[in-house]
């Protein structure tokens, strides 16, 4: 089946930037396993360029913000991100936002954070579980118990860097709520309940 080379798609008065297949984790609430995803079919029979991915935007100040999410890890991407980003700033851009798995610093083996400052204003980090025997059993993480402490530690780093940080969990049964409300409210970042697309 020929797949569509889906770059960019919208939600709502948002724009979403869908740069990679590659994830780290295989979770099991992802719109990936899922029929219906977002509506759209966001399968990359290869990673885009910045070229082709900025080719994909136009009148990219009408949005409400821009944000790196599609089937796999932003992140993965880093340095296609980091120029689309820049170039998105200078093209008037007010605010983009990256959803990540928050192991960036894990799979780079350092801290990528300081070359988000000035591109991203906005990182949403899946926290997904209260702990980490909980995230390996929701996530399925390749590196295990050790991705779960990489994202809190990433999560540190971003604070004070990135204007506004959130971690978000998926209502899933056996995610306790208020446990990750209170690791987010340690971290002093804010907190987001999304809901599984189903």
């Amino acid at each position: 089946m020929d797949r569509q080379f889906t770059i960019s798609y919208l939600i709502g008065d948002s724009l979403y930037l869908n740069i990679t297949n590659r994830c780290s984790n295989g979770c099991a609430f992802c719109i990936r396993k899922t029929e219906k995803g977002v509506g759209y079919d966001l399968w990359l029979k290869e990673e885009p360029t910045a070229e082709e991915v900025l080719a994909a935007v136009e009148e990219p100040q009408k949005y409400k913000e821009i944000v790196f999410c599609g089937y796999g890890e932003p992140l993965s991407q880093l340095e296609v991100l980091k120029k689309v980003a820049a170039a998105l700033k200078q093209r008037g851009v007010q605010s983009i936002r990256v959803n990540t798995n928050g192991q960036a610093n894990l799979y780079y083996g350092r801290n990528i954070v300081p070359e988000l400052a000035g591109l991203v204003d906005t990182i949403s980090i899946s926290l997904n579980a209260q702990n980490a025997a909980a995230y390996v059993a929701l996530c399925r993480p390749q590196k295990g118990e050790e991705a779960y402490y990489s994202l809190l530690d990433f999560t540190r780093k971003c604070v004070g860097v990135i204007p506004r940080v959130i971690l978000s969990i998926v209502e899933w049964p056996g995610v306790d709520v208020e446990a990750c409300r209170q690791i987010a409210r340690d971290l002093g970042v804010e907190f987001r309940v999304r809901k599984p697309i189903s």
